[in-house]
């Protein structure tokens, strides 16, 4: 099908339209964040709502601090991913050489996991302390083109440092999560004060039961709102990944490669943890999960999406 220049679509314009749309759902988990304290602080007085958040930052930040620093040496071992000497891998190599130099960044290391799909990720909190982790079936199945494509997508995670937003944006969903589980459980155990001065009782009984309700919800919706940031962030890579190389050819094709291989709930076995499926180019497990709860956007429709630039 021939495209008119009307119909294309710029790799500029979808960078920063992603973009824009990832910053707006960070500001909805916020948004959420402020309206679950201000509703708490109605419930329970300044005091008590104070306590919650020092005690959901300290839980937030040490969490943090355990996961950020640590991210890459987590998502290695949990794929029991090995390091890619460059005797045994020159393509892999050369081909991720040639891109830093083209994109200015520094070299990540290289990995490989076993498994014979065709998939890749890259993790580190920055660009000085990424890597890049490829299946065993990625470098059999693609040829240098497609290889440049799918490297040249996981090297505009790093230059985007979606590992530090992604990591920004879990600090939020966690402190949401613990702030909601720590009201609803010292609600059931404990007496509240009230915070409001002349409130009548059932106004107070009407703002306790929309507290309780929003605790249960918040946590569900930002994780709602995480799973479509983490979404967009892969359009953003897909188009970054054009950007590096000129071409959407060779991450297109590899792309339909994945979707020829992919069969929804195929009873595959993996050796690694769930938890890390966002971090792959695509979900390594092929879930047959649509709309708001997918990690990843559809392969069709990023195809589609390159199909146009």
């Amino acid at each position: 099908m021939l495209l008119t220049m009307k119909d294309r679509i710029s790799f500029h314009d979808q960078i920063a339209s992603n973009k824009r749309k990832s910053f707006f759902l960070l500001l909805g988990i916020i948004a959420v964040f402020v309206i679950l304290g201000y509703v708490i602080g109605l419930i329970a007085g300044e005091g008590y709502f104070f306590i919650i958040m020092i005690l959901a930052i300290i839980i937030a930040i040490i969490y943090v601090w355990v996961g950020f620093y640590n991210s890459h040496k987590i998502a290695l071992s949990s794929v029991k991913a090995k390091k890619a000497s460059q005797s045994q891998y020159p393509d892999y190599h050369h081909s991720v050489e040639g891109l830093c130099l083209a994109s200015g960044l520094p070299k990540p290391e290289l990995y490989v996991m076993e498994d014979s799909n065709i998939n890749a990720f890259a993790s580190g909190r920055n660009p000085k302390n990424a890597v890049i982790c490829l299946t065993t079936g990625a470098l059999e199945k693609l040829d240098k083109q497609e290889l440049e494509g799918v490297l040249a997508h996981e090297l505009s995670h790093v230059a985007n440092y979606d590992i530090r937003f992604m990591t920004l944006t879990a600090v939020l969903v966690g402190m949401i999560a613990i702030i909601s589980e720590i009201f609803l459980r010292t609600l059931f155990f404990s007496s509240i004060s009230k915070g409001g001065g002349d409130r009548d009782g059932k106004a107070q009984i009407v703002i306790l039961i929309i507290g309780v309700i929003l605790a249960i919800l918040a946590p569900i919706v930002v994780m709602l709102v995480q799973l479509a940031i983490s979404r967009k962030r892969e359009f953003t890579a897909d188009a970054s990944a054009v950007k590096f190389i000129r071409s959407p050819t060779g991450l297109k094709n590899a792309l339909k490669k994945i979707k020829n291989e992919h069969k929804p709930n195929s009873e595959q076995k993996h050796h690694y943890s769930k938890s890390v499926a966002p971090l792959f180019i695509s979900d390594p497990f092929k879930r047959n999960i649509k709309g708001l709860f997918q990690t990843h956007p559809s392969l069709e429709k990023r195809i589609e999406i390159l199909e146009k630039m």
